[in-house]
């Protein structure tokens, strides 16, 4: 599909007003954006009434699809009651017993308006308990904008990831490979670190999925230091199954942390939860002396919009029917691509687990994200992004495509994708 004149125009107004003319830079392509007027189940339409299959769903966030009829009737239910009263509120505490009761390692919670809020503190959680300031990230793992975590997130994984961060904010970062136990132990082991952090599935890094002895030898070096291991399962959790990456792989960090398919989809959230002990740092009846305490707050943090809808959309997942579904139209889509590819010569593969896929013209299967980015054919994943675009597919980064499945999606959408995929590939070997 080319981009149509309201769109351009669109972008014209927004080059004034933005800078790059976007809101947040991975939602430009070139050469330039389409703008969105509705969206419907797995599908956008732009302003100039092109229809698009959305496997960007919200960053990942969506997993019911657009406008789930039960969010809306929930979003209409608590609207009429309030959006924001700034006090405590009934829904803020069903809302944190329902993620409690579906989250293996939380007894405690505190929610945050987004996830990069959530890891930052998070990370101020670690450090107050251990007393100590190292934190150990991987690389390609993506964690927010907080400055200590903004460090090895794209590659190459020396150079700073923005203009503005200090030295003093990144000192007492270190960043390791992603699936290399012996990286993760040498570090580990050297730097007495507060925390070790890391996703279950590398999500902005190309969703490759951990292997379980990783995670597993990541737990048992954490408590032979006495190091926190955090989780972050802001595109896991509740994505993955009902307890999230930790429950998928049977593996349990000390903190989690959360956003998107918290909030059911659709709205702005993020949390932090743990064990009592943990969370009681932030407990400011306890710990009156603000320096033996984790500061945690926020004008809008378990406002009642967020907590009904988050609420009432965790009680949906928790019923289980949405996952052998995203699951096995997965499934479907990696076996379908890797097919696909193999048949014509590509060197491509495909990586994911459950509803998150990642595609890599690579000349190997990466595990890690320095394997994913290291000699892949850049040309040729962003001709691939460009093709799917014209083609009416929507999905993640030209660089490093990747995507997420929704409960709206269907076998009819996962087939015209393979279909797409299977004449890019075929007009690509016929000009070769």
């Amino acid at each position: 599909m080319n981009i149509g004149e309201k769109s351009k125009e669109l972008y014209r107004r927004a080059r004034k007003v933005f800078p790059g003319g976007v809101s947040y830079a991975i939602r430009y392509f070139e050469p330039q954006p389409f703008y969105v007027s509705k969206v419907s189940g797995c599908k956008v339409y732009d302003v100039d009434g092109n229809e698009y299959i959305d496997f960007w769903i919200g960053h990942g966030a969506l997993i019911f699809g657009h406008n789930y009829p039960k969010m809306v009737e929930a979003l209409k239910e608590i609207v009429e009651i309030g959006t924001h009263f700034g006090l405590a509120h009934k829904y803020e505490v069903e809302y944190a017993e329902q993620v409690v009761k579906m989250v293996p390692s939380a007894e405690m919670i505190r929610f945050t308006n987004s996830g990069t809020e959530a890891n930052m503190y998070a990370v101020r959680l670690a450090r107050a308990y251990t007393r100590r300031s190292k934190i150990i990230k991987m690389e390609g793992g993506w964690h927010g904008g907080y400055d200590a975590l903004h460090v090895a997130v794209s590659y190459p994984y020396n150079k700073p990831e923005s203009a503005g961060l200090t030295d003093g904010a990144v000192k007492d970062t270190v960043a390791i490979p992603f699936n290399d136990l012996e990286a993760a132990e040498k570090e580990i082991k050297k730097e007495e670190a507060a925390c070790v952090i890391t996703e279950p599935v590398l999500g902005a890094g190309g969703c490759i999925p951990a292997e379980r002895e990783f995670l597993k030898g990541l737990r048992e070096l954490c408590d032979e230091t006495n190091t926190l291991l955090i989780f972050d399962e802001v595109i896991t959790g509740f994505r993955l199954s009902r307890g999230g990456g930790q429950e998928y792989y049977g593996v349990y960090p000390d903190i989690t942390v959360l956003g998107k398919t918290v909030g059911g989809g659709g709205l702005a959230i993020g949390a932090i939860c743990s064990r009592k002990e943990i969370m009681e740092l932030m407990d400011h009846i306890k710990y009156r002396d603000k320096t033996n305490r984790a500061f945690h707050g926020g004008t809008y943090t378990a406002n009642p919009l967020v907590s009904y809808v988050g609420m009432k959309m965790l009680r949906e997942l928790e019923k289980g029917y949405v996952y052998p579904h995203i699951n096995g139209l997965g499934r479907k889509l990696m076996q379908g691509l890797e097919e696909i590819f193999d048949e014509y010569g590509f060197e491509a593969h495909i990586t994911g687990i459950g509803s998150l896929i990642g595609i890599h013209f690579t000349k190997k299967k990466p595990k890690n994200a320095l394997e994913a980015n290291m000699n892949k054919n850049v040309e040729l994943s962003k001709e691939y992004h460009k093709y799917l675009l014209k083609n009416g597919i929507v999905v993640i980064k030209p660089t490093l495509p990747h995507l997420f499945i929704s409960y709206a999606h269907t076998e009819d959408e996962i087939n015209q994708f393979l279909q797409v995929t299977e004449n890019f590939t075929r007009e690509k070997r016929k000009h070769s």
